[in-house]
């Protein structure tokens, strides 16, 4: 009777197998570009699949239900209001992080000229960033970020507190819909995918020690969504 393998035969044999069954990396790429030319669709939930105002409903009412507040304003001009508000109802200081977005920097933020505005990438001592977000998912009230010279992907896991403007028309029913405006975007501006994309749902937490839920574990601990203006008021989308 043979031997048992030992670990060693065991790891080996692993690495031989995985070596052997290595595609061809030219097959590979094809494989990869034709993917990213005519992505599949996956399945999409029926509950995404309703009107517009019923998905910032639907939306509003996800969001919260994973512990991020949302807090509806009419129009742009409110966003400083409703950024130094929040602060203030939080005792934080009244400093923020914006990312270079020109949506962002579009907002008067001179509104409330003891509201401490930075643009830029986050830095270590920021307690509050502010992003804009490409879309907000009904489905499951999350937010889609993509990584680019107008966000920085630190600013979205750096800070303890996260504020995210978000125009009630850039919210898409489903995550189908979420990627299409992403790829749509990119295409427009003569671009491939982003090196990064971020799904948010609610505040970070883990339960991964001994299966208790503690929030800014890997990101903000507090995630706060000011949505601009509903669709059935005229809104248009912070990045058309």
């Amino acid at each position: 009777m043979p031997a048992p393998d030992t670990p060693r035969d065991t790891i080996l044999g692993t690495i031989r197998r995985a070596v052997a069954t290595v595609r061809d990396e030219t097959a590979a790429r094809a494989a990869v570009e034709q993917r990213l030319a005519a992505p599949p669709r996956n399945l999409i939930p029926a509950r995404g699949q309703v009107p517009p105002p019923q998905q910032v409903e639907l939306f509003q009412r996800m969001a919260t239900l994973v512990a991020a507040t949302v807090e509806p304003v009419a129009e742009p001009g409110r966003v400083p209001h409703a950024v130094a508000d929040y602060l203030s109802a939080h005792n934080l200081p009244a400093r923020v992080r914006v990312a270079p977005d020109a949506a962002l920097q579009a907002i008067p933020w001179d509104r409330r000229p003891t509201l401490e505005v930075g643009f830029g990438p986050a830095r270590a001592d920021d307690p509050v960033c502010v992003t804009a977000a490409l879309a907000g998912v009904a489905e499951t009230g999350s937010l889609l970020l993509a990584s680019g010279a107008d966000h920085a992907a630190p600013l979205a896991f750096l800070p303890h507190t996260h504020l995210v403007v978000l125009s009630a028309a850039d919210i898409v029913g489903v995550y189908e819909e979420a990627w299409d405006r992403l790829r749509r975007r990119q295409a427009d501006r003569g671009l491939g995918m982003p090196r990064a994309v971020t799904l948010v749902t609610g505040p970070s937490r883990t339960a991964d020690i001994e299966q208790t839920s503690l929030l800014h574990a890997h990101g903000p601990g507090r995630l706060h969504i000011i949505l601009v203006g509903p669709p059935a008021h005229g809104a248009e989308p912070l990045h058309g």
